[in-house]
């Protein structure tokens, strides 16, 4: 193949719900390859063992599909350079392990977890706060044997003691660190899965990657990546490092701020191109001023190097501006009337509601207000009406934030689901089942009076089930930074720590 050759990827770890910054990131590696002919990958980082999940990945995959970024190699559709999820390339990895500990490049690393817990604690008051290099005086012979005789270990890379790293990044241009910055990397873990960063170098090096164009919170891990093309005598391939998206208040964009999960805009009635149109102005301006334009538009007109890097601001209510121009613009009722067919106005969907509100109709003129929840996307609850449901407001909002952080590891949300799991964490707090759910009630319907709860949860799905827990939680205050803490804590101790 070409040197020339443009090949982007997209390498989501299935770890959760995709995230609009995953496709903020696809887009503008979908864009780059499309305007110069060349191919974009995508590729499965699953290296997570406890965290990644075949069901995560499947949303990805839908994800990306609806918003119609179609990619020409992945684990779906195959390719030269598979296979395209790391646990499946275990051996590639371990055999580019072996050959940086054989040229004295990397050492197995012997520390327990809990002498590494107690590093950390002693080193954290200090400016050096990464690996204190213990193993790496071991001799070479005596490490060797330890290995041979399975004793547990880790392998870290040799990172220089002094000087700096030099990098150049598309956007910044030169980029400097101190070597003495960036401690001994752990390559390869205890269970003999790579960590991301071996993984990434090798993969991107092997699938030919030619731009890694990927969020800005990733620029830091670059030294790391520098050190493994030099050991490996590799020729880098251009970085990219997009800004960050962000909330009004200028953080990075959080769900506790603002609705992050694509499936979110998916299942509230938004239309891709709108998204995707958004997601592009938060990077890229048009060079004619507009602010509405097609994906085919963007390729013609596109050059990665006039990213913009001001921090681009999250705004739901611009986006929902721009989706209104998309229905009033581009489509005549018709096409409208099979949009809403395809999104909730299906007989399947229909009768999965009818089958919950039939008890409860009087007339068919009572359909619509009872069964409007589902066709809505700006739904939150009275404060007053999540209050009277019979627990102190401290309580009621710990109990709310615990609810989030559950159904935020639980991919599909059928009936059974969450029975199972809301049964669990009311035993787990010592309360009825009904103290859980009446809140739940009220934050998903926003009346004191609706459809059956599971029922109405499964119909919803996760995405908009926990945007609409979240905001009422936001309508009772939210909880602190030090609230969060403790709560952290205990959810650990309730959910982790018992299995």
């Amino acid at each position: 193949m070409p040197k020339s050759k443009i090949r982007t990827r997209l390498a989501p770890s299935p770890t959760g719900v995709p995230h609009v910054g995953t496709a903020y990131q696809a887009l503008f590696g979908y864009v780059w390859a499309r305007k110069n002919d060349g191919s974009f990958i995508l590729r499965i980082e699953d290296t997570d063992r406890e965290r990644s999940s075949k069901a995560s990945e499947k949303a990805i995959i839908r994800a990306l599909r609806w918003l119609g970024l179609q990619w020409d190699e992945g684990p779906d559709v195959g390719g030269e350079y598979g296979p395209y999820r790391q646990s499946e390339r275990l051996e590639i990895y371990s055999k580019h392990v072996s050959q940086l500990l054989k040229e004295g490049k990397a050492y197995p690393c012997f520390c327990s977890r809990e002498r590494l817990a107690e590093m950390r604690k002693t080193r954290r008051s200090g400016a050096d706060t990464g690996y204190d290099g213990l193993c790496r005086s071991i001799p070479a012979s005596e490490a060797q044997k330890r290995m041979e005789s399975g004793e547990s270990h880790t392998v870290r890379l040799k990172s220089p003691q002094d000087g700096e790293c030099v990098f150049t990044d598309l956007l910044r241009g030169e980029v400097r660190k101190d070597w003495r910055s960036v401690d001994d990397q752990v390559l390869l873990k205890a269970d003999g899965y790579p960590t991301y960063h071996l993984a990434v170098v090798v993969d991107d090096h092997l699938m030919r990657i030619s731009h890694i164009i990927r969020g800005e919170e990733w620029l830091n891990s670059v030294p790391k990546h520098v050190l493994l093309y030099r050991y490996f005598g590799w020729e880098m391939p251009v970085m990219c490092h997009l800004p960050l998206l962000r909330n009004k208040d200028k953080s990075k964009l959080s769900k506790r701020k603002n609705p992050t999960s694509i499936g979110f805009y998916r299942d509230t009635g938004y239309l891709p191109r709108a998204l995707l149109n958004y997601l592009a102005m938060m990077g890229w301006s048009h060079p004619e001023g507009e602010e509405k334009f097609d994906l085919e538009n963007m390729i013609d007109l596109f050059e990665l190097e006039k990213v913009t890097l001001g921090g681009p601001v999250f705004d739901v209510d611009k986006l929902r501006w721009l989706n209104a121009r998309y229905i009033r613009e581009d489509h005549t009722p018709e096409e409208l009337v099979d949009l809403l067919q395809g999104w909730r106005l299906n007989r399947q969907t229909l009768v999965r509601i009818m089958e919950i509100s039939q008890g409860r109709l009087q007339t068919l003129s009572d359909w619509g207000p009872l069964t409007s929840l589902f066709f809505a996307d700006d739904v939150r609850p009275d404060p007053a009406d999540l209050r009277a449901c019979g627990l102190e407001e401290r309580e009621l909002r710990e109990m709310l934030q615990l609810l989030v952080w559950k159904l935020e590891s639980v991919q599909d949300l059928d009936i059974d689901t969450i029975s199972i799991e809301l049964r669990e964490m009311a035993d787990k707090l010592g309360l009825k089942l009904r103290k859980l759910t009446a809140p739940l009630y009220v934050a998903i319907s926003g009346k004191t009076s609706s459809t059956p709860l599971f029922d109405s949860m499964a119909i919803l799905g996760p995405d908009i089930s926990l945007v609409r827990l979240r905001r009422a939680l936001e309508a009772l205050g939210g909880t602190s930074k030090k609230q969060r803490k403790a709560l952290e804590k205990r959810y650990r101790d309730l959910f982790e720590k018992s299995g």
